[in-house]
């Protein structure tokens, strides 16, 4: 599953795709990819969201693994090694950047 976040959102407009990947991880039982690249940060509510309910079910589902695509200088890097630490019990994270990609 494959998630590119391209403009701020919060509450119900960033659950839902989530909960839409969440469906697609439940069907096809994959890893969820997301490109940070653009993203943002998110408000605490949607944070906690994401420990509570997001990472436990895509857990559930039967996602191994979410794939962090971030910038060079990972502008993100606070929130989503706190996304990690809260997690990293049920699930396991890796980072990419696009100069690991393209040294493949």
């Amino acid at each position: 599953m494959f998630v590119k976040w391209k403009k701020f959102c919060c509450l119900e407009d960033y659950r839902k795709p989530l909960e839409f990947a969440l469906d697609i991880i439940k069907k096809y039982r994959c890893d969820y990819v997301a490109d940070t690249r653009d993203g943002f940060e998110n408000i605490p509510e949607d944070n906690k969201w994401v420990a509570d309910y997001f990472m436990p079910t895509a857990a559930e589902y039967g996602c191994r693994c979410i794939y962090f695509i971030i910038d060079e200088d990972n502008s993100l890097k606070d929130e989503l090694e706190g996304q990690e630490n809260d997690s990293k019990s049920i699930i396991r994270f890796k980072y990419i950047t696009m100069e690991s990609i393209t040294d493949s």
